[in-house]
């Protein structure tokens, strides 16, 4: 058995619960991208689409005949979204490393405007994509699966622009995630949210203390300019 086969196949018994490696894996993936992103590293954008191709796979259980034969629509659906805006901020964050010479991206706030726009988009995407995730068959309440889907479209394209809010709206995610991961029986990727929320706060801050040494240094300068 090659390890593609392997990982495909391979599961993780604790008690009566069955967990896929491939879940395990994927998640862990995740994390480390996570952890990329809050140090605005470009590789977080890479490892991250590697644990999107798993957790595809994981999410629709169904179709794949894992142990879990439950689809999340909104969940699979979310890795290819994932994998399309990763590309766009692996783009994004490159070039800005080539023009500075330093870290990937220059945390900012995103403004007013834009912030009215995420909080509208998180709404209407939910309501909109709610009927839809249920009409093609997604694990109950379907509302929550396409809260996460939109919050997380959101928020990877705000982590691409380098807005630093983008880590409140992965808290908003994580809240709905955990509850609806546990009793879809997705405890890896539950776990991982639990984790998650955690962690996101923390970038939040570490973020905030970024904008506000930046802001400190550029007024230094301005200052030794005018002398």
């Amino acid at each position: 058995m090659n390890p593609i086969e392997w990982l495909f196949d391979a599961q993780l018994q604790i008690g009566t619960q069955t967990i896929l490696w491939r879940e395990i894996v994927g998640n862990a993936f995740g994390i480390l991208s996570a952890v990329g992103g809050m140090r605005r590293k470009v590789w977080a954008w890479p490892v991250g689409i590697a644990g999107n191709v798993l957790l595809f796979t994981v999410f629709l259980g169904a179709v794949f005949g894992t142990p879990n034969p439950v689809n999340l629509l909104g969940q699979a659906g979310r890795q290819i979204m994932f994998i399309i805006v990763s590309i766009f901020g692996w783009i994004q964050w490159s070039q800005h490393r080539r023009g500075v010479a330093q870290d990937a991206v220059a945390p900012h706030w995103a403004g007013a405007r834009a912030r009215i726009l995420l909080g509208l988009g998180l709404i209407v995407g939910t309501l909109v994509l709610t009927p839809v995730f249920r009409a093609l068959g997604s694990f109950e309440p379907v509302w929550a699966d396409a809260w996460i889907f939109t919050g997380s479209l959101l928020a990877t394209y705000g982590m691409a622009k380098g807005w630093t809010e983008f880590w409140l709206i992965w808290v908003a995610v994580d809240i709905v995630g955990v509850p609806l991961l546990l009793s879809a029986g997705y405890y890896a990727s539950a776990v991982l949210y639990i984790f998650y929320g955690a962690f996101t706060l923390a970038g939040f801050f570490i973020w905030m203390r970024v904008q506000r040494r930046a802001r400190g240094a550029l007024a230094v300068d301005l200052a030794t300019a005018r002398s």
